[in-house]
C-alpha cells in the first residue's frame, strides 16, 4: 500500500510517502514554510515525481489534524480530502503531536508547538501513550501531569520545563503509523482548540436615514 502523508500544523510543510508493504518511506519537508497554500501541491507533485509515482498509485492519505493554526490546518486537511475524494481512497486524520512524540525514544515526553499569540499547543506522553492534552496555553501557565525526560519545542519558545531539548517535526513514517489503515476512517476533525483569528464583523447599525418599512 502506498500512503501519502501530509502535515501542515507547524511551520514546517511536511509531505511524505510510505510503502506499508516494504516499510520504505520518503519525506519532502520544507522547513519554516510561510506559504503552505502555495507550496503544498507542488511539494506533493515533486515527491511523487521523485518516487516515479503518480496520484493514481496512491492507496490512502494520512493527514495531521493538529493542533495547529486555523489556516494552516485548513490547507492541509482540505488538500488531503480533495486528493482522497478524487482518487476514491480513504483519508485518515491523526494528531500531529502523537506523530512527533513517536520520533522520541524516551519514556516521558512533552511535545510543544507554536500556537502564536505567545501560546503553545502541548501534549505529554509516557511509555508511548498520551497522558495529557492536546491543549493550548501560555508557556508560563503550563502544568504537567508528570515530569518529562525530553521536550520537543521550537528553539524560539522559552519553556521552563526540565528535560533534554529537541526540535522535531512530524515525519511520514510516524504519521502513517499513527493511523489505523485497516478500518474505515472517521470524518476529519481539525484540532483548532481555539477560535480562529479571523472574526465575522459586527453588523453595522442601521442608518437613521433609512425608514422602517412594514413588508407584511
Amino acid at each position: 500500500m502506498i500512503v501519502l502523508a501530509i502535515d501542515t500544523a507547524t511551520a514546517d510543510l511536511v509531505t511524505g510517502l510510505v510503502n506499508t508493504d516494504t516499510g520504505e518511506s520518503t519525506d519532502n519537508i520544507l522547513p519554516g514554510s510561510r506559504g503552505h497554500n502555495e507550496n503544498l501541491v507542488p511539494a506533493i507533485q515533486g515527491l511523487l515525481a521523485a518516487a516515479d509515482l503518480t496520484f493514481a498509485d496512491l492507496d490512502a492519505v494520512v493527514v495531521g489534524v493538529g493542533p495547529g493554526p486555523f489556516t494552516s490546518l485548513r490547507i492541509g486537511m482540505a488538500t488531503a480530502a480533495a486528493i482522497a475524494q478524487a482518487r476514491g481512497i480513504p483519508v485518515h486524520g491523526v494528531t500531529t503531536h502523537d506523530a512527533i512524540a513517536a520520533r522520541i525514544s524516551a519514556e516521558r515526553v512533552l511535545v510543544a508547538t507554536d500556537a502564536r499569540r505567545k501560546e503553545i499547543y502541548w501534549a505529554t506522553y509516557s511509555g508511548g501513550r498520551r497522558t495529557a492534552g492536546p491543549d493550548v496555553v501560555k508557556p508560563a501557565d503550563l502544568t504537567l501531569p508528570h515530569e518529562v525526560d525530553v521536550v520537543s519545542v521550537p528553539a524560539h519558545i522559552d519553556l521552563d520545563v526540565a528535560g533534554e531539548r529537541v526540535d522535531l517535526t512530524p515525519r511520514a513514517t510516524e504519521l502513517v503509523a499513527a493511523a489505523d489503515l485497516s478500518v474505515d476512517p472517521a470524518p476529519l476533525t481539525p484540532l483548532y482548540l481555539r477560535r480562529p483569528d479571523a472574526k465575522v464583523p459586527e453588523p453595522a447599525p442601521k442608518s437613521p436615514a433609512i425608514p422602517d418599512v412594514d413588508l407584511t
